[in-house]
């Protein structure tokens, strides 16, 4: 049969299992070390052949006419996606989001290799659904979610994409210092930073924040809105915490850095793939034209 130019793309991360070995060399060096801390490495070692049973499977799902690849997570942002691919995101619900901002309209599907350890809010799916899912995916038959992404957008046209948040602050983490403009409003601020989510992200960081304030918003997955939060505001002489949290449709969240050095704006948790914020410097947030298409049952 002719291979067609349809790919299946697997997008993998290393297990705890990968990762002990990379950092400890061999296995009764890591044995010991989880040991030492009351931890037993056979449970550890068991769930990597678990997931990589359930990684053979989903290799094997894939039609025999197909094209395939593999990729890890920490190799997502050197690999070229193509427009007909098909994602098949193996792990975590943070992987899910992890590749998400490299895609166009390549259709994604979550599979989780664990149920018993991972939630499956966005990697829901059990392999046994991938042969049936992915010419479904191909064709444009499958189930889809148009999932609300966020774009943040420097002044100099820099921009970064998330599917759950976006944050702006001091790369620490410590107070950071700007100016704060939306829906017409605008205030400076020393903080812990700000985060827009989306409708997805707001069952995340954004959530512990939201609880934590008591300054929930009503986002919905696929509605066309995002949220921000502010962290921890500090009131003073020169700064002032009314803009805290809102709603934007519409109009995006203008931000602009009173910091020397070390502002950053970041994207899906990833710190070490950001954007610098220093003084002077603007960013617009706000919902993305790109979504995610999450193929679901």
């Amino acid at each position: 049969m002719a291979i067609t130019n349809t790919r299946a793309v697997l997008v993998v991360r290393e297990t705890d299992y990968e990762s002990l070995l990379a950092r400890h060399a061999t296995r009764g060096q890591a044995r010991f070390f989880l040991a030492s801390r009351g931890q037993r490495f056979e449970e550890v070692e068991a769930r990597h052949h678990e997931f990589h049973a359930v990684l053979a499977r989903a290799r094997a799902a894939v039609p025999v006419e197909w094209r395939h690849a593999q990729v890890k997570r920490g190799d997502l942002d050197r690999f070229l996606f193509e427009p007909d691919d098909v994602v098949v995101a193996v792990g975590q619900d943070g992987l899910v989001a992890n590749v998400a901002k490299y895609l166009g309209r390549q259709p994604v599907i979550g599979v989780n290799p664990l149920p018993a350890c991972y939630d499956g809010v966005l990697a829901r799916l059990p392999v046994e659904r991938l042969a049936a899912l992915l010419p479904a995916s191909a064709a444009g038959a499958a189930l889809v979610e148009r999932r609300t992404m966020v774009q943040a957008e420097r002044d100099d046209g820099a921009r970064l994409f998330a599917l759950n948040e976006i944050y702006v602050g001091h790369r620490s983490h410590q107070s950071a210092r700007y100016r704060i403009e939306a829906e017409g409003e605008a205030e400076e601020h020393a903080s812990s930073g700000v985060i827009v989510a989306s409708g997805t992200g707001a069952t995340g960081w954004a959530r512990s924040i939201a609880e934590a304030t008591h300054l929930g918003l009503s986002l919905a997955p696929e509605e066309r809105a995002v949220g921000y939060w502010v962290r921890e505001p500090f009131p003073s002489i020169a700064t002032a915490t009314r803009l805290r949290a809102g709603k934007l449709t519409d109009a995006p969240l203008t931000v602009t850095s009173r910091m020397h050095d070390d502002g950053v704006i970041f994207a899906d948790g990833i710190e070490q793939d950001f954007l610098a914020f220093d003084w002077g410097r603007q960013v617009r947030i706000s919902t993305a034209e790109r979504v995610l298409h999450l193929v679901h049952e």
